[in-house]
């Protein structure tokens, strides 16, 4: 048996972890989880997103965060943007990469953005030349792809219409979201398998919720369907403000656990060259639990611990 391909994790606690919580943290507080990330061996972080201020107040430092981060050895730091403003706004600060959003069904698309989902293709295609022209990595997103909070049911064949369009904009890496975390392991088969049939070469992510309990199961399949980058919050924290119910991204810790007991590899970018500290995650999850004065962190690594210990 050949040894699988390392997966990469992209950390989203800062952003997707954050965005959603009612309290707001102090940016040293937000810049000490990026580089507890950094050291625990975790290179991609998304470590803010450039947002309104008055629709997203967990934000609004954004320029604040980056400023302090920048420079950071080993860190490849991401901003989520919405709009062509917004790319701007991330160009400034620093970017090395920028994640921009297009929602599958209109319903969430015109709540999250003011836009129905065709004109936020156009406006990625928009996005995705100037990040070009700015000599930035711009991903695409595809929220929303499992099923919506306003329109119900999403289906695949809608999916892949969305990403025809996303894909002409050609961008460096195309993911896939369970923004309310209603995906099961058979749509995440269905939708990669369709994505591998309009692209067979470009790197795919996927971003999964664990509101229903089924997103450590879709991390697996997807995976197994041929996903090389998966987004995971430390802690298990997040949500999307817009998405009624949506609770939080599955658990860093908790998905290292289960990709090391399945033998599946993973890249760290630790400085001593071992794995990324699963430990050291959870330690982090636990505190910024405790910064955002949540009884617990929803992720359980940090309750029960490694197994088997030592």
């Amino acid at each position: 048996m050949t040894t699988p391909s390392p997966v990469e994790i992209v950390e989203v606690s800062p952003r997707d972890g954050l965005q959603n919580e009612k309290k707001i943290l102090p940016t040293a507080t937000k810049v000490e989880l990026v580089r507890r990330s950094v050291r625990a061996g975790i290179r991609r972080i998304e470590v803010t997103a450039f947002a309104r201020p008055d629709r997203v107040p967990q934000m609004a430092d954004a320029a604040e965060v980056l400023a302090e981060v920048r420079g950071t050895e080993g860190l490849s730091s991401i901003g989520l943007v919405l709009n062509r403003k917004g790319l701007e706004r991330a160009v400034e600060a620093g970017c090395d990469e920028i994640t921009a959003v297009v929602v599958a069904s209109d319903g969430l698309a015109l709540r999250n953005q003011g836009a129905d989902t065709a004109a936020q293709i156009q406006g990625w295609h928009a996005i995705a030349e100037d990040a070009r022209q700015a000599g930035v990595k711009a991903s695409v997103i595809i929220a929303a792809a499992f099923g919506c909070p306003f329109d119900g049911e999403v289906s695949t064949q809608r999916v892949l219409e969305v990403a025809r369009g996303v894909l002409d904009g050609r961008p460096d890496e195309l993911a896939i979201a369970d923004t309310i975390g209603v995906g099961v392991p058979r749509q995440v088969t269905e939708i990669v398998t369709g994505l591998r049939t309009l692209n067979a070469s470009i790197p795919l992510r996927a971003h999964f919720h664990n509101t229903r309990n089924t997103g450590y199961a879709n991390a697996i399949s997807a995976i197994a369907a041929g996903v090389s980058v998966l987004d995971a919050s430390t802690g298990g924290i997040g949500g999307c403000p817009f998405a009624p119910g949506a609770t939080g991204n599955i658990a860093t810790e908790d998905l290292l656990y289960l990709l090391d007991r399945s033998g599946q590899p993973v890249r760290s970018f630790r400085s001593d060259g071992g794995p990324i500290d699963a430990m050291a995650v959870a330690a982090t999850g636990t505190w910024i639990s405790e910064q955002l004065d949540l009884p617990q962190a929803p992720a359980m690594l940090g309750r029960a611990g490694w197994f088997p210990q030592g």
